[in-house]
């Protein structure tokens, strides 16, 4: 299947306008003053519904034909393509289904539950609760529309790169989430299409970050998934990936992992030093440059990609206390 081109981007983003915010940049002083670059952090975890996945999601609902429409909507999720999806579903008065393993926190499943969306939980994984999903799809004839591997998705993903280069032309480098692709793919399609010498780098978690391993074989793989702060980029990236794993190959610049420390030490600073709540998938570009995992020489943004952290959680990472693994998933 071909890539998802400019074009592809250009038209979600007409078609999501009036759906989605276009949500605001700013520069950190306190990490421009560490690196020596500016470096501006893209507010995305304001968006409705608390993540990116609002753009892919609605995009992709807004394709549906009639009938696909009126027969609802089914994914898998790790939390946030879920609450988005269901958000999506409930403005059009569909039927979503939201199938999600064990993993996913609580936080973000009552949430989905509150917009009105049946939840089903399946398994230890992504991967398990994609079989429910391939079971509705083949019995009960519902749309499925994954959280990252499919073209109306990644262009929704897409336009957050056209509005990051909009509001810094001169960026040098995206740090942008990384996990089964859609969100990275999407984003460094938009950027390295209007700023071919603009830098685009993927940051996962250590803890199973399926797409890492998964460039590093050359090929897509089933990886372990484990609980995590990042809790948002767990998940495989399918066995038969279409599409996001090539373009992740051939467009991203290069592949960050963090440690659960550095994830903890990203949270504290967004919210001590930038004042923003962001969970840990949300922080991993901020995290990736304290831990001087990355370096720039020219103007960097920092996409925080979501704020659906459980508030217990996040309570005890900004006073320092020990977590426990099992409280990474809680």
């Amino acid at each position: 299947m071909a890539f998802v081109t400019l074009s592809d981007i250009r038209a979600a983003r007409e078609r999501i306008a009036n759906k989605i915010e276009c949500t605001p940049t700013v520069l950190s002083h306190s990490l421009s003053e560490q690196l020596g670059v500016p470096v501006h952090l893209k507010l995305e975890h304001r968006q409705t519904t608390g993540s990116f996945k609002l753009r892919g999601a609605s995009n992709a609902v807004a394709s549906l034909s009639a009938d696909e429409k009126a027969r609802g909507v089914v994914a898998s999720s790790t939390g946030n393509h879920g609450r988005a999806l269901a958000h999506a579903a409930k403005l059009e008065a569909m039927r979503a289904v939201i199938c999600m393993s064990r993993l996913v926190p609580q936080n973000k499943l009552d949430e989905i539950r509150r917009l009105g969306a049946d939840v089903r939980i399946v398994g230890n994984s992504q991967d398990e609760a994609q079989q429910e999903v391939e079971r509705l799809v083949a019995q009960e004839g519902l749309a499925m529309l994954p959280p990252f591997d499919h073209p109306a998705i990644i262009a929704g993903q897409g336009t957050l790169g056209l509005e990051i280069i909009e509001q810094v032309p001169d960026a040098a480098l995206v740090l942008v989430q990384l996990s089964g692709g859609g969100l990275a793919s999407g984003i460094a399609a938009a950027v390295k299409s209007v700023s071919p010498g603009t830098n685009v780098i993927g940051i996962s978690m250590a803890r199973g970050a399926a797409m890492k391993a998964s460039l590093d074989a050359g090929r897509p793989l089933e990886v372990e998934e484990l609980p995590t702060l990042a809790d948002s980029l767990g998940g495989g990236i399918g066995l038969d990936n279409r599409l996001t794993f090539a373009m992740c190959r051939d467009l991203l610049d290069d592949v960050v992992l963090l440690s659960e420390d550095e994830i903890a030490a990203g949270i504290r600073h967004a919210y001590e030093q930038e004042r923003e709540i962001v969970e840990g998938a949300g922080a991993v570009g901020i995290a990736a440059l304290l831990a001087g995992k990355v370096k720039a020489n020219g103007p960097v943004v920092v996409l925080l990609s979501g704020r659906n952290i459980d508030m217990g959680l996040h309570r005890k990472i900004i006073c320092g206390e020990a977590l426990s693994i099992s409280e990474t998933a809680a």
